[in-house]
């Protein structure tokens, strides 16, 4: 698997934990001896893993609790930092996310999660009309 593949793996596997309202598997996606920051649409900063790890719990525990998927996602890796820009779909919202990792040991470790309102989810090339240039 490459280096990309294994980060796109990554940023999946927290969209799943996610989706599957999994808060040990959150838990296994945040790095735990690195700082970390999250930033949820309408909420302030966060800088501790605790409070990161009780937002979560706090947003799939609710009375309804949000579905999630992850569309688009791109990624770029800087030597042990990778980052991916998604595009959430949440319900009818679409938010445009960025999630960052970094490399621990043999895997990919988030350390940062910022999510804020989009305008749509992007086109998918396969299902775009043809755009004429002449």
């Amino acid at each position: 698997m490459s280096e990309i593949d294994a980060l796109i793996f990554a940023n999946e596997a927290f969209y799943r934990a996610f989706a599957d309202k999994d808060i040990p598997g959150l838990n296994a996606i945040w790095a735990e001896d690195k700082s970390v920051s999250c930033i949820h649409p309408g909420w302030n900063a966060l800088d501790d893993r605790e409070d990161i790890m009780q937002s979560f719990a706090q947003i799939i525990g609710g009375p309804a609790p949000p579905q999630i998927e992850c569309h688009a996602p791109k990624a770029t890796i800087h030597g042990d930092t990778g980052i991916v820009i998604c595009y959430e779909a949440i319900g009818g919202e679409v938010l445009v996310a960025t999630n960052i990792f970094v490399r621990g040991g043999s895997t990919w470790q988030m350390v940062h999660h910022h999510a804020g309102p989009a305008s749509s989810l992007p086109l998918d090339p396969e299902e775009s009309d043809p755009v004429s240039i002449n």
